[in-house]
């Protein structure tokens, strides 16, 4: 699916912007920093096009943030067009990448009475199968 398809699903404006950035995110097999999406994009657009657009990519779910430290953030295309289970993600602690476990189930839990869940982020940290090689 290309970018535009993205926007045109969830019914959003095609902007240069919000499709070079899906652009990029579409092209990558692991998840992107901001800065690292936004360097794919040098020169093209200004910070506050970049991050409006980067904004509401994320507000409307196409894209989702990985959350691997307080200091590093990773995203990755959201699971809006194919639902798909909730999964797992995998850092690299060798090269700092960031990769969706799609085939990697997150369990449920059971909790007290009373609460309700909302989200669940399970982050496996080790080695990929290119660092190990």
């Amino acid at each position: 699916m290309s970018g535009a398809e993205i926007l045109n699903f969830h019914k959003l404006k095609r902007t240069s912007c919000r499709e070079g950035i899906l652009k990029v995110m579409l092209s990558s097999k692991q998840a992107l920093s901001e800065g690292e999406i936004r360097d794919n994009l040098k020169g093209h657009y200004d910070r506050t096009t970049f991050y409006r657009s980067f904004k509401t990519l994320e507000a409307k779910r196409i894209i989702h943030k990985v959350v691997v430290d307080n200091l590093f953030v990773k995203y990755a295309l959201g699971n809006t067009l194919n639902p798909k289970k909730m999964h797992a993600h995998f850092f690299c602690k060798d090269c700092n990448s960031v990769e969706c476990l799609n085939n990697t189930p997150i369990p449920t839990y059971p909790l007290p009475d009373g609460y309700t869940y909302s989200d669940t982020e399970v982050i496996i940290k080790g080695s990929c199968a290119k660092c190990n090689q």
